[in-house]
């Protein structure tokens, strides 16, 4: 009776277990296998032979064990990282994720590890890596026209990740080169709508992450399941026979700069101080006017004071106005008018040369001293009288002319 058939309770041949049971793990399994194959072998036929052609049960284990053997080279693992991608007669079935799994062994199924963690990167415009040296640019792919008509020699190398096992495998040829011509393209788009001297300076790090974004824009359109993670320029110059112009107007850029910078450390520091005077010349200027306004209000108020003087006295303020006027202005004069009797000349006196000539000259013995100045000091001393009696008349002319007039 078939296991499967009525009445057999569905038990499984090998085991004799029931389908609701815990199926037995690999080791009891080929337990079981050894002892069936140790009982058929050891004699367990009618005619003592070795090989049980009478028993169907003998020939269905011989084959099982093969089938066994190769339903377990189906068995395989993902690494940490990685998605295996499982097709069956080369047409894609299903992608896996990291740990263990199952397939239909070969030549039915096979399983692709894809790395999808891993950083692969191109060179575009030059080659290098592995044990060879540098391998130096790549005209076809470095030179590029610039929108103001000029050539630039420009090396970018692209790093990328798979994001779409499926995708890389099965949507593009040869993704590599794909990117790489995709990223060339991008390029001398990019390249194109710059001038040479924004390309080769400032505009460096902006058109790099154009460039990357152009490029993740047409794989997704392509669905190549390729991730740009960066775009970097590795070198970018002009070509060899104007480097040496260029070099120049980097240098006069600098020198631009370095000026620049000089004039703006300048101007901090001379602004703050012109800033300063202002404010003090601004302080300075209210302190003035604040004592101008003060000086003319004493003044006026000093004023309306003689006002009310010369109201009661006019004669005798004018008078000590007058005074006080001639005093001020004559009080540190060293030259004196003396009206002459009897005249209408007016004596000039230089004050400042009759006082050093009144100075007595120093002789040895002040006895001789005394004795021949006495005369000629009385002499001087009577002029000197006389003038002075002359100013005081002419000062009382003055006043009586002045108040005649008036």
């Amino acid at each position: 009776m078939s296991w499967n058939e009525p009445g057999s309770n569905k038990k499984d041949p090998w085991g004799g277990r029931d389908p609701q049971q815990t199926p037995p793990d690999l080791d009891e399994l080929m337990r079981s296998m050894q002892e069936r194959l140790g009982k058929i072998f050891s004699g367990g036929g009618s005619s003592g032979s070795k090989f049980p052609s009478s028993a169907p049960g003998g020939w269905l284990l011989l084959l099982a064990v093969p089938l066994l053997v190769w339903g377990l080279t189906g068995v395989y693992i993902v690494d940490e990282g990685n998605r295996g991608v499982v097709t069956r007669f080369g047409k894609y079935v299903e992608t896996t994720q990291p740990g263990p799994h199952w397939h239909i062994p070969s030549p039915v199924e096979s399983v692709i590890n894809v790395n999808v963690e891993q950083q692969r990167f191109i060179e575009v415009g030059y080659r290098s890596g592995g044990r060879q040296q540098s391998l130096g640019p790549v005209p076809k792919e470095a030179l590029m026209l610039t929108q103001d008509e000029n050539i630039v020699d420009i090396r970018l190398a692209v790093q990328y990740q798979i994001k779409d096992a499926r995708n890389y495998l099965f949507k593009l040829l040869d993704p590599d080169a794909t990117l790489k011509q995709v990223t060339e393209s991008a390029e001398r788009g990019i390249i194109g709508k710059s001038t040479m001297d924004f390309v080769l300076t400032e505009g460096r790090s902006g058109i790099a992450e154009e460039i990357k974004s152009e490029i993740q824009q047409i794989l997704d359109q392509y669905q190549a399941g390729i991730r740009v993670t960066t775009v970097n320029f590795v070198d970018a110059q002009p070509p060899e026979e104007v480097q040496s112009a260029f070099e120049d107007a980097i240098k006069a850029r600098e020198d631009e700069q370095r000026l620049k910078n000089e004039a703006e450390a300048y101007a901090n520091e001379v602004v703050p101080k012109a800033r300063g005077a202002a404010a003090r010349l601004i302080q300075e200027s209210e302190a003035y006017k604040l004592k101008l306004i003060a000086k003319a209000q004493g003044e006026a108020g000093r004023f309306k004071q003689l006002l009310a003087e010369f109201e009661k006295a006019p004669d005798v303020t004018r008078e000590r106005l007058y005074l006080d006027s001639m005093e001020s202005v004559l009080e540190k004069s060293n030259t004196m008018l003396v009206d002459v009797k009897g005249g209408n000349n007016v004596l000039y006196l230089p004050m400042d040369k009759v006082r050093k000539n009144l100075i007595p000259a120093v002789t040895e013995s002040a006895r001789e001293t005394e004795r021949e100045l006495s005369s000629p000091q009385q002499n001087a001393l009577e002029p000197l009288s006389d003038v002075a009696n002359t100013a005081a008349a002419r000062a009382a002319n003055l006043r009586g002319r002045e108040s005649r007039t008036q």
